[in-house]
């Protein structure tokens, strides 16, 4: 059921409207939480309950999802008493989306009443003191794509989003990150919690060993090939952020390496830490 939006590439106040009404028409259910869930977390959907699912097709001007580990499906429910929506299966640039229809699903969470956005990915490590299974708090981030102009935000501003400015200093709420550590230790995640800088690249290759040291060079903690775009329009929109990556493979910096990273090792990384990812996220949620 997806329709055209009234541009070729950029969507209209009227069209987030169009869906967030729609949606608001289907259920009774008022979010005040949004999360994001990356490739192979879209069991976090299942932490729900009294849920209301919505697949992407019915839903108007949604995109499509095509990428394995990625559902397609908004769920709407209760976790830990508090109402929230659970976007299983992100959309990302190399899909052949264009940043607009990336981002689109944020500004409709505006629309619906959250106030708080959780993003979570699945990133390549590049910390040399980072292992495999762990889960990355996100301080901040670098946005390649942004930077070289490819910016959610490019174009003219609706001031009923947001201004036309908008400061990404503060992008990652640092009360979230303390009550995420705070959390983590709680229930013994404290061991294999990092927190760190999330760069995005465009993907779909993975890095070249160049590149990695390049991004480490950088500042780069992990890197991945989502979130950061959305979190500038979340931040746009005035959501808080908090970000979490797991870490489901080490990026090759060594020539002499024979590793190869590739999709299925990611997949079966974040089924091997899921549960302890879900618990955080529930206790999260409980104290926000």
């Amino acid at each position: 059921m997806e329709t055209t939006p009234s541009t070729s590439s950029r969507y209209s106040y009227e069209d987030y409207k169009v869906t967030a009404d729609w949606l608001l028409s289907h259920t009774g259910q008022r979010p005040e939480v949004a999360i994001i869930c990356g490739s192979g977390l879209g069991g976090l959907a299942q932490l729900l309950d009294n849920k209301d699912i919505f697949p992407y097709q019915d839903i108007p001007h949604f995109p499509q999802t095509t990428v394995e580990g990625h559902e397609g499906q908004l769920v709407f429910g209760t976790l830990e008493g508090r109402q929230c929506v659970c976007m299983q299966g992100r959309f990302h640039t190399y899909e052949g989306y264009d940043l607009y229809k990336v981002t689109y699903p944020v500004r409709v969470f505006s629309l619906l009443g959250v106030k708080t956005l959780m993003v979570t990915n699945a990133a390549g490590g590049l910390n040399s003191s980072f292992s495999v299974g762990d889960i990355m708090l996100i301080k901040d981030h670098i946005n390649l794509p942004g930077l070289v102009g490819q910016n959610p935000l490019c174009g003219p501003n609706d001031d009923r989003f947001g201004v036309r400015f908008p400061c990404m200093s503060d992008a990652y709420d640092r009360d979230l990150i303390a009550l995420a550590k705070q959390t983590a230790e709680e229930q013994g995640c404290g061991g294999f919690l990092r927190q760190g800088v999330y760069c995005m690249v465009s993907g779909p290759s993975f890095e070249s060993t160049a590149e990695g040291r390049a991004l480490k060079n950088l500042g780069a903690d992990a890197v991945g090939m989502s979130t950061a775009l959305e979190v500038v329009v979340a931040r746009h929109c005035g959501l808080r952020v908090l970000g979490l990556s797991l870490i489901t493979n080490m990026v090759v910096t060594d020539y002499d390496s024979k590793h190869k990273a590739n999709h299925t090792e990611v997949l079966e990384t974040t089924h091997m830490r899921t549960r302890d990812l879900q618990r955080l996220v529930r206790n999260i949620v409980a104290k926000i």
